[in-house]
């Protein structure tokens, strides 16, 4: 698979959530001899099954999975961290002859790879951080999001709310440096890659379309007992760290008896919408992304023969 040149090829399949990353990720690894290597910010995390959409072993057909399930609850992980374990991964993979294919939806862990981003430290202030968390648990995480945007407009769009590390982390960066993240950010982006990839991302060119799966995919995780998973993890937790993730802290309403579970669940669709519109905004700015539109086919296969196309013409390039 790198017949384009002498650097080794990785593929990668991206798109917002529900789009179908999962599905075509095991049959163009079954196609080519692929395995999967996770790009999800929250599938890394152990016991955070449902909500996360981690892929049962059925779904996975036998192909390798890597970079999920490992991670303990409460522990933090950043791009940087996501980027040396995938490249490890990615070695391990091609020294046995096989493809490495990157699925998931955050974009950052994606491009950081993919771009070769090189991350830098930045400094620290620890007193400055420790007043950012306090101002978090007073006033919320999407009040601490609002300064970053105030602060970093670009960086607050490709971080989600309640990814409170990496908001604390760029607000931190902003503050201790005296410039954007963002700008640092691309300032990392100097180095070549050391692979030749092709990015396919999974869209739907009526929006509601996606919607509607959104839709279907919670009402599917609330019957395989995401509700019992999200009352165990605030049992456990207080639904600290990793387990405040959408899907698991709408429900906390319910926990406490403020809230009725058909609102909580409701809150959760709407929660799940807004994230996949945010996810396709970063996207969009990667003009090398390969688009496939899903609900421009009548059947699977015709979507795989879109991509097998689709990948044999890049590497013909």
């Amino acid at each position: 698979m790198n017949e384009k040149n002498k650097k080794p090829f990785v593929l990668a399949v991206v798109g917002p959530t529900a789009s179908g990353k999962t599905w075509l990720g095991v049959e163009l690894a079954k196609i080519y001899g692929g395995e999967v290597i996770s790009a999800d910010s929250m599938q890394i995390y152990k016991g955070m099954d449902i909500a996360s959409a981690k892929p049962t072993e059925a779904e996975k057909h036998g192909i390798p999975h890597h970079l999920m399930d490992f991670l303990d609850r409460g522990e933090s992980f950043s791009a940087a961290d996501y980027v040396k374990l995938a490249n490890e991964k990615i070695v391990d993979i091609l020294s046995r002859g096989k493809l490495p294919i990157i699925v998931g939806g955050t974009g950052l862990y994606v491009d950081s790879l993919l771009e070769n981003v090189q991350f830098s430290e930045g400094g620290s202030d620890e007193a400055y951080r420790a007043e950012l968390c306090a101002f978090a648990k007073e006033h919320g995480n999407e009040a601490l999001h609002a300064r970053l945007a105030e602060l970093d407009p670009e960086a607050a769009e490709g971080i989600h709310p309640n990814n409170l590390v990496r908001v604390v982390r760029a607000m931190e960066v902003c503050h201790v440096t005296g410039r954007k993240f963002s700008e640092l950010k691309k300032e990392s982006k100097t180095v070549e890659s050391p692979y030749e990839s092709l990015i396919i991302g999974l869209n739907y060119t009526d929006r509601q379309t996606l919607y509607d799966r959104i839709d279907l995919r919670v009402d599917e995780m609330v019957k395989a007992g995401l509700v019992e998973e999200a009352r165990a993890l605030w049992q456990e937790s207080g639904m600290k760290t990793a387990a405040n993730a959408i899907g698991y802290k709408e429900l906390i309403p319910y926990f406490e008896g403020e809230a009725d579970l058909a609102d909580c669940i409701a809150t959760i669709k709407q929660e799940t919408r807004r994230y996949a519109k945010r996810q396709l905004t970063w996207f969009r700015r990667n003009d090398r992304i390969e688009w496939i539109m899903m609900d421009g086919f009548n059947k699977k296969n015709e979507i795989l023969e879109k991509c097998k196309k689709t990948i044999a013409k890049y590497l013909e390039m």
